[in-house]
């Protein structure tokens, strides 16, 4: 089952966002099970939602790499995530 998450980054930079997609993401090339990515600005800072095949590749992703480029970016803010329902692709 699908499952999403979104990253209301209030506070977060754009720069600490590039920080992060760097060492994540160096190529800009989806981890595995993840099927799409999406980011950007709000008055308060930065938001990130996401759409993964499963809980099991969100949470591989998130151990093995999210969690510590969060930290070295000094972003303690986490991801809520949620279980997907519907999807409309165009």
């Amino acid at each position: 089952m699908a499952v999403g998450i979104v990253f209301d980054g209030v506070g977060v930079s754009r720069a600490q966002y590039e920080q992060v997609l760097k060492q994540v993401a160096p190529d800009q090339t989806a981890a595995p099970g993840m099927l799409s990515h999406v980011a950007g600005t709000t008055a308060d800072g930065i938001v990130v939602v996401e759409l993964w095949e499963s809980q099991d590749a969100l949470m591989a992703f998130f151990k093995e790499k999210l969690e510590a480029a969060l930290q070295a970016a000094g972003i303690t803010i986490q991801p809520k995530p949620f279980e997907v329902f519907n999807e409309i692709k165009g």
